[in-house]
């Protein structure tokens, strides 16, 4: 279980949004932005700063325990995006609400954790 202190900080770290689909807190009136594991301890990962992001709660849940998905555009196994090794503008680019992958890493992230789903778009279309 985290502490305050630490979910404070990664909260605080974020900007208060979504670190995947930045997807801010006041945007999300029904459901508080959650701390999530990037890579979760199943899989060998810690409750150190370094690997918590924020993430609302449709990245979250389609994220899940995923490391790696199918970039759509070759077919080939691709990490997915890491808030703390990867650069978001390197990664991805709005196009009106629509959020568009630039690179594999972009577009397989924008697919397993479905960012363009239609709950997506109504919240950034408010």
């Amino acid at each position: 279980m985290l502490n305050a202190l630490t979910r404070s900080r990664v909260r605080k770290r974020s900007g208060d949004r979504c670190e995947y689909c930045h997807l801010p807190q006041n945007d999300s009136p029904l459901a508080a932005l959650h701390v999530e594991h990037i890579i979760r301890r199943m899989h060998g990962g810690t409750d150190g700063l370094d690997n918590l992001a924020m993430a609302c709660v449709d990245c979250n849940l389609h994220k899940g325990p995923n490391l790696t998905g199918i970039d759509p555009e070759t077919n080939a196994v691709t990490d997915l995006f890491h808030p703390r090794r990867h650069k978001w503008d390197e990664h991805f680019e709005w196009s009106g609400i629509y959020l568009v992958g630039k690179t594999a890493i972009g577009r397989t992230t924008v697919r397993v954790l479905n960012m363009s789903s239609e709950d997506q778009l109504t919240l950034r279309s408010s």
